[in-house]
Order: structure tokens, then sequence, then C-alpha cells
């Protein structure tokens, strides 16, 4: 028979693990403009898992993410899309869009593929469209505004893109626990998206693969942000595209 204090042990753990999973999140609905999308075209992971490993082939689109969905949404070139965050089935504020201290930065990253239904982000050129890391002057991150815009990120499909099918992935990096190698929690979702563009022979920047333009070893990965010397923070992946394009 367990012992009594074997038991509390066990049942402290178990209330340990089950707060950092309410606290994990998917991105799970799309706006374009004023038109709410909901899930139409993300490929919804099979649940708030983190991928903590950067080189697995989830990176790309989380786990069941080279698999393509019938919908998509579309934006025109040079209006905003908008990602939107939660822990659960469930669009309510009142619950934060990721929670149980999972600070850390948002990234969005574009590319451009022959079918958005049905190519695989693990072989697509992916360049970075918008970030937001770390602010020193308020201590906010963007999980912060995520949580305060009730899961919501939006930025600016840039202008000069060609007209076809992309996908858009948003990710979002915990790194409440990143001070170890495998440490950072990466949560994302690819959305399938048609951009309508006044031209079909715009400029599609130049990209990176995913996996491979994280390392375990970057220091916007591997990062104690609970430590006395942490004051500015690095985002991990290439820079945004220039603004030029936008």
């Amino acid at each position: 028979m367990k012992s009594h204090s074997t038991m509390i042990r066990q049942l402290l753990l178990l209330a340990q693990y089950t707060s950092l999973v309410t606290g994990h999140a998917i991105f799970q609905q799309a706006w374009a403009g004023t038109t709410d999308y909901g899930s139409t075209c993300v490929r919804m992971p099979p649940n708030n898992s983190p991928v903590t490993d950067v080189t697995s082939p989830n990176m790309a689109c989380n786990a069941g993410g080279s698999t393509g969905v019938s919908g998509t949404c579309e934006v025109a070139a040079g209006s905003t899309f908008t990602v939107e965050m939660h822990q659960h089935n469930s669009r309510d504020c009142a619950t934060e869009a990721i929670g149980g201290n999972h600070f850390g930065p948002v990234l969005i990253y574009m590319s451009k593929v022959s079918d958005a239904t049905s190519s695989d982000g693990a072989s697509a050129s992916w360049f970075k469209v918008d970030e937001f890391g770390y602010s020193s002057d308020n201590k906010t991150w963007g999980t912060d505004l995520l949580n305060a815009n009730c899961g919501k990120h939006t930025f600016t499909v840039p202008s000069k893109l060609p007209s076809g099918d992309y996908l858009v992935r948003a990710e979002a990096i915990a790194l409440h626990a990143a001070g170890s190698v495998g440490g950072a929690q990466f949560y994302m979702s690819c959305y399938q998206v048609i951009v309508t563009s006044a031209t079909s022979s715009g400029q599609v920047p130049a990209g990176v693969k995913i996996p491979g333009a994280y390392s375990a070893e970057d220091p916007g990965i591997k990062v104690d942000i609970y430590g006395n010397g942490f004051k500015e923070y690095t985002i991990p992946g290439p820079a945004v595209i220039d603004q030029s394009l936008f």
C-alpha cells in the first residue's frame, strides 16, 4: 500500500502537470480584415501540446499539419490578417489565450505554395512577415499581447506579393522552461490562404526551411528569462522581410 506522503507527492505532481497542460494553447481561428473565418482554413493540431524538438518535421505546421483541409481564407495583399489563439475549443475572452506563465515571442511566417490545401509546410520556403518578442520598457512579451487581445495577433500581408496560394504559419514560443536545451515550447498552426493581388508577377521574398531555421542553442530558444542578467531578448529565425515589400 502506498504511504500517505507518497500519495500526496503524486497528487501534487499531477496537479502541477494539469496546470501546465491547461496553459497550453492552439492557434485555431482567423480573420481577414473584419471577416471572421473561424477555423475554416486552419490545419488544426490534434491537441494543445507543444513541439519541443526544433529538428522535427512538426515544427512546420504542428502534428498532423502536413495534411491539408478543404477550406481556405481569402485576403487581399496589403490588408490585414488576424490569427487567434486559445487554450481550448472556446473563444471566451475571460480565459487567457495562453496561460501558465507561458511567456515568449509571437512570430508570423508565410510561404508561397502551389496548392494551399495540400502543400506540405516542411518542404516550403518560409519568409517572416511579423514578430513581437519582448519590450524591456514595460516587460511585455508577445504572448502578453495575445492575452490582452483575446488571443488575436494582427499583421499586414505584404502588398507586393503576387496573387495565389499561401500558407500562413503562426507561432508562439513559450520560454518559461527554456533555460536548458529542449525546454522551449513551440505552438504553431498553419492557415491555408488565398492572397488576391492586382498583379500575378509580384515579388516572393527569399525564405528559410522549417525545420532548419532554428537551432536548440539559439539565444532566443535556450534562454533563462528569469535570470538576474536577463534584459533583452533575441527573436529566433530570420529577420522580417524588408519594409519596402509592405
